[in-house]
Protein backbone atom coordinates (compact mmCIF):
# COMPACT_ATOMS: atom_id res chain seq x y z
CA UNK A 1 0.00 0.00 0.00
CA UNK A 2 1.31 3.43 -0.94
CA UNK A 3 2.34 5.50 2.06
CA UNK A 4 0.47 8.75 2.59
CA UNK A 5 2.43 11.96 2.20
CA UNK A 6 2.10 15.10 4.32
CA UNK A 7 -0.11 17.50 2.37
CA UNK A 8 -0.26 21.05 3.73
CA UNK A 9 -2.18 22.51 0.82
CA UNK A 10 -4.34 20.86 -1.83
CA UNK A 11 -5.55 23.20 -4.57
CA UNK A 12 -8.71 22.53 -6.59
CA UNK A 13 -8.38 22.97 -10.36
CA UNK A 14 -11.27 22.59 -12.86
CA UNK A 15 -10.94 19.32 -14.73
CA UNK A 16 -12.11 20.80 -18.02
CA UNK A 17 -9.48 23.55 -18.07
CA UNK A 18 -6.21 22.14 -19.38
CA UNK A 19 -4.62 25.58 -19.30
CA UNK A 20 -5.30 26.00 -15.59
CA UNK A 21 -4.16 22.48 -14.76
CA UNK A 22 -0.90 23.05 -16.59
CA UNK A 23 -0.31 26.37 -14.79
CA UNK A 24 -1.33 25.14 -11.34
CA UNK A 25 2.04 23.69 -10.18
CA UNK A 26 3.64 27.13 -10.24
CA UNK A 27 1.62 28.18 -7.18
CA UNK A 28 3.42 25.73 -4.90
CA UNK A 29 0.60 23.62 -3.48
CA UNK A 30 1.67 20.26 -2.11
CA UNK A 31 -1.10 18.62 -4.14
CA UNK A 32 -3.50 19.47 -6.94
CA UNK A 33 -7.10 18.26 -7.00
CA UNK A 34 -8.23 17.92 -10.61
CA UNK A 35 -11.98 18.25 -10.29
CA UNK A 36 -14.49 16.26 -12.32
CA UNK A 37 -17.35 17.04 -9.93
CA UNK A 38 -18.58 20.52 -9.00
CA UNK A 39 -16.16 22.45 -11.24
CA UNK A 40 -17.36 20.75 -14.43
CA UNK A 41 -20.86 21.27 -15.86
CA UNK A 42 -22.86 18.12 -16.62
CA UNK A 43 -22.57 18.40 -20.44
CA UNK A 44 -18.77 18.63 -20.17
CA UNK A 45 -18.07 15.80 -17.73
CA UNK A 46 -17.48 13.02 -20.24
CA UNK A 47 -15.08 15.08 -22.35
CA UNK A 48 -13.25 16.28 -19.24
CA UNK A 49 -12.20 12.73 -18.33
CA UNK A 50 -9.69 12.48 -21.16
CA UNK A 51 -8.28 15.90 -20.33
CA UNK A 52 -7.87 14.99 -16.68
CA UNK A 53 -6.23 11.66 -17.52
CA UNK A 54 -3.75 13.43 -19.77
CA UNK A 55 -2.87 15.94 -17.05
CA UNK A 56 -2.66 13.30 -14.29
CA UNK A 57 0.02 11.53 -16.30
CA UNK A 58 1.84 14.72 -17.28
CA UNK A 59 1.83 16.37 -13.86
CA UNK A 60 2.37 13.14 -11.97
CA UNK A 61 5.47 12.32 -14.00
CA UNK A 62 6.77 15.79 -13.15
CA UNK A 63 6.57 14.92 -9.44
CA UNK A 64 3.28 16.61 -8.53
CA UNK A 65 0.95 14.90 -6.06
CA UNK A 66 -2.32 14.53 -7.94
CA UNK A 67 -5.80 13.93 -6.57
CA UNK A 68 -8.84 13.57 -8.81
CA UNK A 69 -12.26 14.36 -7.39
CA UNK A 70 -14.66 12.05 -9.18
CA UNK A 71 -18.45 12.25 -9.20
CA UNK A 72 -20.32 10.50 -6.40
CA UNK A 73 -21.94 7.09 -6.79
CA UNK A 74 -25.48 8.44 -6.98
CA UNK A 75 -24.67 10.19 -10.27
CA UNK A 76 -23.87 6.93 -12.02
CA UNK A 77 -20.62 8.49 -13.29
CA UNK A 78 -18.15 7.16 -10.75
CA UNK A 79 -17.11 3.93 -12.48
CA UNK A 80 -16.38 5.67 -15.79
CA UNK A 81 -14.58 8.50 -13.98
CA UNK A 82 -12.33 6.00 -12.21
CA UNK A 83 -11.75 3.98 -15.36
CA UNK A 84 -10.57 7.15 -17.07
CA UNK A 85 -8.18 8.42 -14.40
CA UNK A 86 -6.72 5.47 -12.49
CA UNK A 87 -3.06 5.20 -13.52
CA UNK A 88 0.33 4.85 -11.90
CA UNK A 89 0.75 8.65 -11.69
CA UNK A 90 -2.47 9.18 -9.70
CA UNK A 91 -1.81 9.69 -5.99
CA UNK A 92 -5.35 9.73 -4.61
CA UNK A 93 -9.03 9.60 -5.57
CA UNK A 94 -11.22 12.11 -3.76
CA UNK A 95 -14.61 10.45 -3.32
CA UNK A 96 -17.41 12.96 -2.60
CA UNK A 97 -20.66 12.59 -0.67
CA UNK A 98 -19.64 9.41 1.10
CA UNK A 99 -22.57 8.00 3.07
CA UNK A 100 -20.79 5.16 4.85
CA UNK A 101 -18.14 2.44 4.67
CA UNK A 102 -19.97 0.66 1.84
CA UNK A 103 -19.03 3.50 -0.52
CA UNK A 104 -15.37 3.08 0.38
CA UNK A 105 -15.44 -0.69 -0.08
CA UNK A 106 -17.11 -0.25 -3.44
CA UNK A 107 -14.53 2.30 -4.57
CA UNK A 108 -11.71 0.12 -3.26
CA UNK A 109 -12.96 -2.84 -5.30
CA UNK A 110 -13.23 -0.78 -8.48
CA UNK A 111 -9.81 0.82 -8.04
CA UNK A 112 -8.10 -2.52 -7.39
CA UNK A 113 -9.76 -3.99 -10.49
CA UNK A 114 -8.51 -1.05 -12.55
CA UNK A 115 -5.01 -1.22 -11.07
CA UNK A 116 -4.75 -4.88 -12.04
CA UNK A 117 -6.29 -4.18 -15.45
CA UNK A 118 -3.61 -1.59 -16.19
CA UNK A 119 -0.71 -3.52 -14.65
CA UNK A 120 -0.39 -1.18 -11.67
CA UNK A 121 0.73 -2.41 -8.26
CA UNK A 122 -2.44 -2.87 -6.15
CA UNK A 123 -2.61 -0.20 -3.46
CA UNK A 124 -0.96 2.50 -5.58
CA UNK A 125 -4.02 4.77 -5.62
CA UNK A 126 -5.30 6.06 -2.28
CA UNK A 127 -8.82 7.25 -1.33
CA UNK A 128 -9.71 10.52 0.39
CA UNK A 129 -13.39 10.34 1.43
CA UNK A 130 -15.33 13.59 1.57
CA UNK A 131 -17.99 13.46 4.26
CA UNK A 132 -20.79 15.69 2.97
CA UNK A 133 -23.76 13.74 4.31
CA UNK A 134 -24.99 13.37 7.87
CA UNK A 135 -24.73 9.58 7.51
CA UNK A 136 -21.12 9.81 6.42
CA UNK A 137 -20.19 12.18 9.23
CA UNK A 138 -21.85 9.94 11.79
CA UNK A 139 -19.82 6.96 10.54
CA UNK A 140 -16.49 8.71 10.04
CA UNK A 141 -14.54 6.07 11.96
CA UNK A 142 -16.16 3.21 10.04
CA UNK A 143 -15.39 5.05 6.80
CA UNK A 144 -11.78 5.52 7.86
CA UNK A 145 -11.19 1.81 8.54
CA UNK A 146 -13.15 0.52 5.54
CA UNK A 147 -10.01 0.26 3.40
CA UNK A 148 -6.26 0.66 3.93
CA UNK A 149 -6.38 3.07 0.98
CA UNK A 150 -8.19 5.70 3.07
CA UNK A 151 -6.01 8.66 3.94
CA UNK A 152 -6.17 12.41 4.64
CA UNK A 153 -9.75 12.05 5.95
CA UNK A 154 -10.91 15.13 7.82
CA UNK A 155 -13.87 17.28 8.71
CA UNK A 156 -14.49 19.82 5.97
CA UNK A 157 -17.08 22.52 5.63
CA UNK A 158 -17.75 25.71 3.73
CA UNK A 159 -20.21 28.54 3.62
CA UNK A 160 -23.63 27.34 2.37
CA UNK A 161 -22.16 24.10 1.01
CA UNK A 162 -23.26 20.47 1.07
CA UNK A 163 -22.20 19.95 4.67
CA UNK A 164 -24.01 23.03 5.94
CA UNK A 165 -27.13 21.80 4.19
CA UNK A 166 -26.76 18.27 5.54
CA UNK A 167 -26.41 19.42 9.14
CA UNK A 168 -28.56 22.53 8.93
CA UNK A 169 -26.14 24.97 10.51
CA UNK A 170 -25.73 28.61 9.58
CA UNK A 171 -22.23 29.72 8.70
CA UNK A 172 -20.61 32.35 10.93
CA UNK A 173 -17.23 34.10 10.80
CA UNK A 174 -16.39 32.65 14.22
CA UNK A 175 -17.06 29.09 13.09
CA UNK A 176 -18.58 27.85 16.34
CA UNK A 177 -21.26 25.94 14.44
CA UNK A 178 -18.62 23.67 12.87
CA UNK A 179 -16.32 23.07 15.86
CA UNK A 180 -17.94 19.81 16.97
CA UNK A 181 -18.08 18.31 13.50
CA UNK A 182 -14.52 19.27 12.60
CA UNK A 183 -13.22 17.89 15.91
CA UNK A 184 -15.35 14.74 15.83
CA UNK A 185 -14.16 13.68 12.39
CA UNK A 186 -10.55 14.43 13.33
CA UNK A 187 -10.85 12.25 16.43
CA UNK A 188 -12.30 9.42 14.34
CA UNK A 189 -9.50 9.82 11.80
CA UNK A 190 -6.80 9.74 14.47
CA UNK A 191 -8.40 6.70 16.10
CA UNK A 192 -8.20 4.97 12.71
CA UNK A 193 -4.52 5.95 12.36
CA UNK A 194 -5.17 8.19 9.38
CA UNK A 195 -1.95 9.95 8.45
CA UNK A 196 -1.99 13.67 7.75
CA UNK A 197 -5.70 14.55 7.87
CA UNK A 198 -6.76 17.64 5.98
CA UNK A 199 -9.78 19.60 7.14
CA UNK A 200 -11.24 22.76 8.55
CA UNK A 201 -13.62 25.28 7.10
CA UNK A 202 -13.05 25.99 3.43
CA UNK A 203 -12.12 29.64 2.89
CA UNK A 204 -14.25 31.15 0.15
CA UNK A 205 -13.45 34.85 0.56
CA UNK A 206 -10.66 35.08 -1.97
CA UNK A 207 -9.51 38.57 -0.98
CA UNK A 208 -9.64 38.18 2.81
CA UNK A 209 -6.14 36.85 3.35
CA UNK A 210 -6.08 37.84 7.03
CA UNK A 211 -9.21 35.79 7.58
CA UNK A 212 -7.64 32.90 5.71
CA UNK A 213 -4.55 33.02 7.91
CA UNK A 214 -6.67 33.03 11.07
CA UNK A 215 -8.69 30.08 9.77
CA UNK A 216 -5.53 28.16 8.86
CA UNK A 217 -4.04 28.77 12.30
CA UNK A 218 -7.24 27.56 13.95
CA UNK A 219 -7.32 24.46 11.73
CA UNK A 220 -3.72 23.67 12.67
CA UNK A 221 -4.57 24.18 16.34
CA UNK A 222 -7.39 21.66 16.01
CA UNK A 223 -4.78 19.10 14.96
CA UNK A 224 -5.03 19.00 11.18
CA UNK A 225 -1.99 18.84 8.91
CA UNK A 226 -3.40 20.68 5.91
CA UNK A 227 -6.31 22.38 4.15
CA UNK A 228 -8.15 22.24 0.85
CA UNK A 229 -7.96 25.48 -1.15
CA UNK A 230 -9.96 27.01 -3.96
CA UNK A 231 -7.66 29.87 -5.01
CA UNK A 232 -3.94 30.02 -5.85
CA UNK A 233 -3.41 33.14 -3.74
CA UNK A 234 -4.15 31.10 -0.62
CA UNK A 235 -1.40 28.53 -1.09
CA UNK A 236 1.60 30.42 0.30
CA UNK A 237 -0.21 31.46 3.48
CA UNK A 238 -1.50 27.97 4.23
CA UNK A 239 1.88 26.38 3.51
CA UNK A 240 3.48 28.81 5.95
CA UNK A 241 0.97 28.07 8.72
CA UNK A 242 1.32 24.30 8.31
CA UNK A 243 5.13 24.32 8.16
CA UNK A 244 7.06 24.06 11.44
CA UNK A 245 9.47 26.93 11.97
CA UNK A 246 13.21 26.55 12.43
CA UNK A 247 12.76 27.68 16.03
CA UNK A 248 10.18 24.96 16.69
CA UNK A 249 12.39 22.29 15.16
CA UNK A 250 15.37 23.41 17.23
CA UNK A 251 13.23 23.42 20.37
CA UNK A 252 11.94 19.88 19.75
CA UNK A 253 15.49 18.62 19.22
CA UNK A 254 16.71 20.43 22.32
CA UNK A 255 13.89 18.96 24.42
CA UNK A 256 14.71 15.41 23.31
CA UNK A 257 18.42 15.94 24.01
CA UNK A 258 17.71 17.46 27.42
CA UNK A 259 15.56 14.51 28.47
CA UNK A 260 18.18 12.03 27.25
CA UNK A 261 20.86 13.85 29.25
CA UNK A 262 18.64 13.90 32.32
CA UNK A 263 17.99 10.16 32.05
CA UNK A 264 21.69 9.41 31.56
CA UNK A 265 22.34 11.17 34.85
CA UNK A 266 19.83 8.95 36.61
CA UNK A 267 17.04 11.49 36.95
CA UNK A 268 13.48 11.06 35.70
CA UNK A 269 12.39 14.64 36.32
CA UNK A 270 13.27 17.55 34.06
CA UNK A 271 12.20 21.15 34.58
CA UNK A 272 12.64 23.08 31.35
CA UNK A 273 11.69 26.71 30.94
CA UNK A 274 9.65 26.41 34.13
CA UNK A 275 7.69 23.41 32.87
CA UNK A 276 7.90 19.81 34.02
CA UNK A 277 8.80 17.53 31.09
CA UNK A 278 7.99 13.83 30.87
CA UNK A 279 7.94 11.08 28.24
CA UNK A 280 4.70 12.36 26.71
CA UNK A 281 6.44 15.60 25.74
CA UNK A 282 9.29 13.62 24.19
CA UNK A 283 6.86 11.56 22.10
CA UNK A 284 5.15 14.72 20.86
CA UNK A 285 8.51 16.25 19.94
CA UNK A 286 9.52 13.08 18.11
CA UNK A 287 6.27 13.02 16.14
CA UNK A 288 6.66 16.68 15.23
CA UNK A 289 10.21 16.08 14.04
CA UNK A 290 9.04 13.15 11.95
CA UNK A 291 6.43 15.41 10.33
CA UNK A 292 9.06 18.12 9.75
CA UNK A 293 11.44 15.59 8.22
CA UNK A 294 8.79 14.37 5.78
CA UNK A 295 8.26 17.98 4.76
CA UNK A 296 12.01 18.22 4.17
CA UNK A 297 12.52 20.59 7.09
CA UNK A 298 14.55 18.47 9.55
Amino acid sequence: MRRAKPIRSALFVPGNREDRMRKAPRFGADALILDLEDAVAAPDKVAARATVRKMVEELGRAGQNIFVRVNDFETGLTWADLDAVVCAELYCVMLPKVTGPEDIKRADTIIEFLERKHGIEPGTVLIDPVLETAQGMRQAYEVAIASPRVTHLGGLTGKDGDIARAIGFQWSPEGLEAFYYISKVLLDARAANIAYPMGGRGWWDIQDLDGLRAEAIRTRQFGYNGMLLIHPSHVAIVNEVFTPTAEQIADWKDLIAAVAKCESEGSSVLIRNGMMIDTAHVKVAQEMLKWAAELGMA
